[in-house]
């Protein structure tokens, strides 16, 4: 009988992350979910823990030593990651270059380049050590394109496409797997976390049209993992049909 794969998902409990733990867990992936919400984490496993083995890490991905830690003290059926999903990142503030705010700078580049890079470091050797592995990290259609007001939020997911490049090329000879899948406009709590709370501004991001939904990218993201190993999705980009590009979106209003 073949060994259930175990599948590592930063960022677990909203969002893109949560709704593909949901998707795995019925195809029978064990999971070990990653966030910093503890509650959340506790009520995504007792959810899916009576499908799948399911496992939960407390941590920032901006913590270098709780990163570490964490996958440290991975046992059992989790002590070997088939799948890291590199999917936690965030965008903060919408200002020009002039009025960005250092904090909200340091925030992307800590989280979407700085944590990727951290989980990765901790999660590769042992792929590397067995020749076998598979990374989907998750870019934006922002590492794509820059668009007024995104300068450092863009250059962070640039950061995510080059790296992901950087990853397929020094891991090629190991036999590992590596490839990004970059969503356009996505319903989720980004635009909350961007506009910091402010619930009229988000709301407005996603109206007169029908963005993508979570399950939409959890979908694509159980297409990638589930081809034959000789198939690998390299770099995918996807967005809503009403979306051309970052600054072109037909609205219904």
């Amino acid at each position: 009988m073949e060994k259930k794969k175990t599948v590592l998902i930063t960022g677990a409990t909203s969002g893109i992350g949560k709704a593909t733990a949901e998707l795995l867990a019925k195809h029978g992936f064990c999971l070990v979910l990653c966030g910093r919400r503890q509650k959340r984490l506790d009520e995504l496993q007792q959810q899916l823990e009576s499908i799948t083995q399911v496992c939960t890490l407390n941590f920032d991905v901006r913590d270098k030593e709780g990163v570490f830690k964490s996958v440290e003290s991975l046992s059992g059926p989790f002590s070997e990651i088939d799948i890291l999903i590199n999917n936690a990142g965030n965008a903060h503030g919408l200002d020009t270059i002039d009025q960005g705010s250092l904090d909200d700078w340091d925030a992307m580049l800590d989280i979407n380049v700085k944590g990727l890079l951290y989980v990765s470091k901790a999660v590769v050797p042992q792929m590397v050590t067995r020749k076998s592995g598979h990374i989907i990290n998750i870019g934006s259609t922002a590492g794509k394109e820059v668009y007024p007001k995104g300068n450092v939020y863009c250059a962070s997911k640039h950061a995510v496409d080059a790296i992901n490049q950087g990853m397929r090329l020094d891991l090629n000879t190991h036999g590992i797997r590596v490839g990004a899948i970059n969503p356009g406009l996505v319903e989720t709590e980004f635009s909350d976390i961007r506009f910091k709370g402010d619930s009229n501004k988000a709301g407005k991001v996603y109206q007169g049209y029908q963005p993508l939904k979570p399950e939409d990218i959890a979908e694509i993201i159980h297409f990638a993992v589930t081809r034959p190993y000789h198939v690998n999705i390299a770099d995918l980009v996807v967005m809503p049909t009403a979306q051309a590009s970052s600054t072109i979106v037909k609205k219904e209003l």
